[in-house]
């Protein structure tokens, strides 16, 4: 017997469900979407039937269950391991020696990478913490590329006014607080982009399940 589309849609989201195992509803609706091409809205009513059959289980349940106020997600690892990697930088920068080697060469790396990534990467999960502006694709490669692009102007850009500010100031361009100014940056935009992004994944959900009254 042939497959009406609905069941086709079952069985596709059980099968990324079991072989993907993502975390929750918000990491397992746009692999859906992605595999199987139809509205948004088909995609995320097939998902939520399967939820409240019981079929499928994760954290995020919505409609009588609650919404956590953060997802255990792929959000989560992105920003901790943000913080994390600006940390062990700034660490790095004051305690390694210049005259260590082989092991200023990591030294070095992880302060372009401070320098020139990380302030940038923190601060357009503030502006856009979904969708880019413009995007008309589902194709994820393509995001990331348009991220990391951007990730760097707008580090170029902080850095830049980082050291102007310090320049007048009492301070001036040293590199303590060069390294602190940076790290202060890439906390406090990490942290807001995180909450902005944990912020849209709960309301686009809500809607979704206000739009088919669950």
């Amino acid at each position: 017997m042939t497959k009406t589309p609905n069941n086709e849609l079952r069985d596709l989201v059980l099968k990324i469900d079991n072989q993907k195992k993502p975390r929750s509803l918000s990491e397992l609706m746009p692999r859906v979407q992605e595999t199987f091409n139809h509205p948004q809205n088909k995609v995320s009513k097939s998902v939520l039937k399967l939820q409240a059959r019981g079929e499928i289980t994760h954290d995020d349940q919505i409609g009588n269950s609650r919404i956590p106020d953060v997802f255990v997600s792929s959000k989560t690892l992105n920003y901790l391991l943000t913080i994390a990697a600006a940390t062990v930088t700034a660490i790095i920068v004051f305690l390694l020696p210049q005259s260590l080697y082989p092991w200023i060469y990591i030294r070095n790396f992880l302060g372009v990478i401070f320098v020139l990534f990380l302030p940038g990467y923190a601060f357009q999960k503030v502006l856009f913490p979904v969708n880019l502006p413009g995007e008309a694709t589902s194709d994820n490669s393509l995001e990331i590329i348009e991220r990391i692009g951007l990730s760097v102007g707008l580090s170029i850009a902080l850095v830049s006014l980082v050291g102007l500010l310090l320049y007048y100031s009492p301070w001036k361009l040293d590199l303590t607080p060069i390294v602190l100014s940076l790290f202060a940056l890439t906390l406090i935009f990490g942290t807001a982009g995180f909450a902005r992004e944990n912020q849209a994944s709960k309301a686009k959900l809500s809607g979704v399940a206000t739009k088919i009254n669950i």
